[in-house]
């Protein structure tokens, strides 16, 4: 996977609360921080996010994305 953000965090899921709209994803880097991103529920069932998997958070602007290899 290549993409143009240069702030790629490198993470595991440590929590999945689905809404009915939304999605809050809490992901645990490698260094002691937590990034807490909001997706839509058919992205987080589209990339089958569950806790424990690794997953990067990349920031470009004022956004945080959430990706899976």
């Amino acid at each position: 996977m290549k993409i143009s953000a240069r702030n790629v965090l490198k993470g595991k899921i440590e929590n999945v609360d689905k809404g009915p709209v939304s999605s809050t994803i809490k992901i645990k880097l490698e260094s002691p921080d937590t990034v807490t991103a909001s997706i839509t529920k058919e992205a987080v069932e589209e990339l089958g996010l569950k806790e424990g998997e690794e997953v990067y958070a990349i920031i470009k602007a004022s956004e945080v994305m959430v990706a899976k290899k």
